[in-house]
């Protein structure tokens, strides 16, 4: 297991993640609160929210399944196939996120690393991909349009086609957010339980 925490570059807020593997099964559970302050709702660190997840991927870093909840809030448990179908807890499909195999929480920078483990090799060249993308505090879904890059060893550039956000992310070795200009970066790491 492995454990690691963001913070917002301003405002108050934290992340925090434990990443497990069991056979060919990855399991990302994480909690995310926000306290406020200049994040604003580009983080997801807006003021009075907590919220929890827990996402499922399998060997390939797709996404099979994700249970998202706020405190006091709504909630939202979603299952995929990794092949870009998807589906509610009660079998209905959602068509509208077709083509999907990522998703992305708004409040979590940790969901950028799904694309950049599952495409690899890939980013050598910009690929863009549609995600599921689940906005915090309001737990709705929808698809968006998204882009990324391998730059340099460890630099990803993350654009979202349709706003036409970018940033350059840097990453640790193993994929994950180290810091994500002017929203995240990575809290001082934890020494591992027991």
């Amino acid at each position: 297991m492995h454990t690691y925490r963001w913070i917002p570059e301003s405002g108050i807020g934290l992340e925090h993640l434990t990443i497990s593997r069991h056979g060919q099964s990855i399991t990302a559970q994480g909690l995310v609160i926000g306290g406020g302050g200049d994040a604003g709702l580009e983080t997801g660190f807006e003021a009075g929210f907590g919220a929890s997840y827990v996402l499922s991927c399998d060997a390939a870093w797709r996404v099979r399944h994700a249970t998202i909840g706020v405190a006091g809030g709504g909630r939202l448990e979603l299952f995929a196939d990794g092949e870009g179908h998807w589906r509610k807890a009660d079998g209905t499909p959602l068509d509208a996120l077709a083509g999907c195999i990522d998703i992305d929480l708004s409040a979590s920078c940790f969901t950028n690393t799904l694309p950049i483990r599952r495409l690899g090799d890939a980013l050598g060249e910009r690929q863009e991909i549609a995600v599921a993308y689940v906005s915090i505090p309001g737990v709705t879904v929808e698809t968006a349009r998204q882009a990324y890059t391998r730059c340099a060893r460890n630099l990803y550039r993350f654009e979202s086609v349709d706003t036409g956000f970018q940033a350059d992310l840097t990453v640790d070795d193993d994929g994950f957010v180290l810091h994500y200009p002017g929203l995240f970066r990575r809290a001082e790491p934890l020494a591992p339980p027991g």
